[in-house]
């Protein structure tokens, strides 16, 4: 393409999602897009490079594939949907990724601004007049670190250049963008349409901590008698997790995790814990909160009065919580990974002889407590339950023994979490994903985006019927049949929501609803069947209400997912 040669503001446009890194559009498209589509034909017609573009049936699954692609590369990607109807149907995700801290570009059409044909791409359609809000940055803006409109095409590079810095740069999260229709169809000279490289205009890291922050961790380390940490999210790098182990372990350091959403240290570790804070914190003199959002629930959990608390936490205010509470005497912003090799080193430096000696006191007993709670677990896990009523610690320790350590695990069990995540022994980084956030129905989508990223990984998805319901099943199924990505769902199916009902008996323990069963949680009809819903779209099934029938319907599962076709596995467990 000549320098003097014009093309499109969507041509550009194309060019700068390049340009920016952007390797993948999760689109749901409509009439606003008539100038992208084009120009998408155009550039595959002369060869030019594109992002890829993966059609959705529903924004749900595309905001969610892009989440989980994010989650196990670290790269934010783009979604490309409708107006503000698309917009809307991307709320809930923008939401989930925005607390998960996961970037991602979300770009929406606007309805043509011109009514009488005055530019191109002005109003031809009813939809144009009544997809026209006063304000629709609204839909997402609780959710976004940035939002824009594209005045010109003249600075489509720089515009998409800033969205994918700020959505990049520490605390990563969710951007939007809304694209007028008018303004992509305006034509420029390929001269006029600067790029803005990385190299000058690219997103900011956190670093790690200042040799006079690592010392005075370092120092209370030395010092305490029964150190332990929190983390939750610390794993979303690899090497944080290298970094915490290797400190906890010269230390040592009592590592818990409290609603993990990615695994920040190996359950074969002998510093792993497991998943109570109230037993983390019993007796602690120091405790670190690393990348936790919520390290324990204060109505249930009292910290020691003399507990001293050191937060290391790439996003240690809250700033987007408006109220957070919890105390700590020394708050660090820091990348983890970074900064706990910063007090490791500390510490080498500072430790005497008389340091190892207390640290293999203290360590002495791990063992014999760790033995203690794989036993728990173990009993648990070889506890089948009934027909119909299938208990879940034995589905997940099934789950465990089916797959394979390098198998990414994608959780959105909820109530029943507890169970997959301690029978479900995660131990390579990167191998547990979760959500921060508060909506139901990810996990089909992020399971779909992993796979896509790590196409030679097995991906496993465990869910609770309410969550499979929310994830727009039907698109999830169809992407995953079209693009060719295998990925195997557990539903955990109690009939209902039982955080619902659990929510009711926490606040009326003997109230009129836990008198009379009445929860309003409960589904029920003849055919309750979601491997069928699955297979209409071209993937394996299988239902099971019999323990005995878990272990070869898992088999079948696994065996056509590893040949290439996705597969549902829908247990009954025991009801509500």
């Amino acid at each position: 393409m000549s320098p003097d040669s014009h093309r499109s503001t969507a041509c550009h446009f194309l060019d700068g999602l390049v340009e920016a890194g952007i390797e993948h559009l999760f689109c749901n498209l409509g009439t606003d897009h008539v100038s992208l589509i084009e120009a998408m034909a155009l550039f595959a017609r002369e060869g030019r490079p594109q992002p890829k573009v993966v059609l959705c049936p529903h924004e749900n699954v595309a905001i969610h594939m892009a989440g989980g692609y994010a989650a196990v590369t670290g790269r934010g990607q783009g979604v490309l949907v409708h107006v503000d109807a698309g917009t809307a149907n991307a709320a809930m995700g923008m939401h989930n990724l925005f607390r998960s801290r996961w970037p991602v570009l979300l770009m929406a059409g606007k309805s043509p601004f011109t009514l009488r044909g005055e530019l191109p791409g002005s109003r031809d359609n009813y939809v144009h007049f009544v997809q026209d809000p006063f304000d629709i940055g609204s839909l997402v803006r609780p959710y976004v670190k940035w939002e824009y409109t594209l005045p010109s095409g003249v600075v489509a590079k720089e515009v998409l250049r800033r969205a994918h810095s700020v959505m990049q740069s520490d605390p990563p999260g969710p951007v939007f963008l809304t694209l007028p229709r008018e303004t992509l169809a305006q034509e420029w000279p390929s001269a006029q349409v600067a790029s803005f490289p990385a190299e000058r205009f690219g997103p900011v890291q956190a670093g790690g901590l200042s040799a006079g922050a690592a010392r005075e961790v370092a120092q209370a380390l030395l010092q305490a008698n029964k150190p332990v940490a929190i983390a939750s999210y610390l794993g979303r790098k690899p090497q944080a997790v290298a970094a915490l182990e290797a400190l906890a372990m010269e230390c040592g350091v009592r590592v818990h995790e409290f609603m993990p959403t990615a695994m920040s240290v190996s359950r074969d570790s002998p510093c792993f814990g497991g998943f109570d804070p109230a037993k983390a914190l019993a007796g602690a003199d120091l405790c670190l909160l690393l990348d936790t959002d919520v390290p324990w629930l204060p109505k249930f959990t009292r910290a020691d009065a003399g507990t001293r608390f050191i937060h290391i936490d790439i996003d240690p205010l809250k700033q987007d919580f408006p109220m957070w509470g919890f105390a700590s005497d020394l708050r660090l912003q820091a990348d983890c990974a970074q900064a706990l090799a910063d007090v490791l080193q500390a510490v080498r430096e500072l430790a005497d002889a008389s340091f190892t000696e207390r640290v293999r006191e203290r360590t002495a007993a791990w063992p014999s407590e760790r033995a203690q709670r794989l036993a728990a677990i173990a009993d648990a896990g070889a506890q089948p339950g009934g027909s119909g009523a299938i208990a879940p610690a034995f589905v997940a320790a099934a789950i465990n023994r089916a797959i394979a350590p390098q198998d990414i695990v994608v959780n959105e069990a909820i109530r029943n979490s507890p169970a997959v995540l301690q029978q479900v022994m995660r131990t390579q980084p990167g191998t547990l994903i979760g959500c921060s956030g508060g909506g139901l129905g990810y996990s089909g989508g992020m399971a779909l985006g992993a796979k896509l990223a790590l196409p030679d990984r097995r991906v496993v998805q465990v869910v609770g019927d309410g969550g499979f319901h929310f994830s727009t099943p039907t698109s999830v199924y169809a992407v995953a049949q079209r693009y060719g990505l295998p990925i195997l769902t557990v539903v955990l199916d109690n009939g209902g929501w039982q955080a619902v009902q659990e929510a009711v008996l926490r606040v009326y323990p003997e109230g009129e609803a836990a008198a009379s069963r009445q929860f309003q949680a409960q589904f029920s009809g003849e055919v309750r069947r979601f491997d069928q819903v699955a297979q209409a779209f071209g993937a394996h099934g299988e239902y099971v209400t019999q323990p005995l029938q878990l272990q070869a319907s898992l088999a079948r599962c696994i065996a056509a997912v590893d040949a290439g076709q996705a597969a549902v596995l829908h247990v009954k467990i025991a009801a509500l």
